[in-house]
């Protein structure tokens, strides 16, 4: 099971020793988690090169290629 965005709950209570709710109360430390019964909602990705096209892939991958390039061969001035 994969977990997305996993930060902690907050709370607004002190962490005295002696301060206690009881175990209904205890999720300090514990991931967000849920059943699949009940998912997040699915969020658009803002870009992905899966949606890209072959040539727009292949305009891309030379266009890291020579700026790659271009930082070797100043490296090597």
């Amino acid at each position: 099971m994969l977990y997305y965005n996993v930060r902690p709950m907050p709370h607004d209570h002190s962490h005295d020793p002696g301060h206690h709710h009881g175990p209904a109360h205890h999720h300090h430390g514990h991931a967000h988690s849920h059943g699949p019964a009940t998912p997040h909602p699915a969020q658009a990705a803002p870009w992905s090169i899966l949606r890209m096209t072959v040539t727009a892939r292949l305009a891309a991958a030379l266009a890291v290629s020579a700026a790659l390039w271009a930082v070797v061969l100043v490296a090597m001035r």
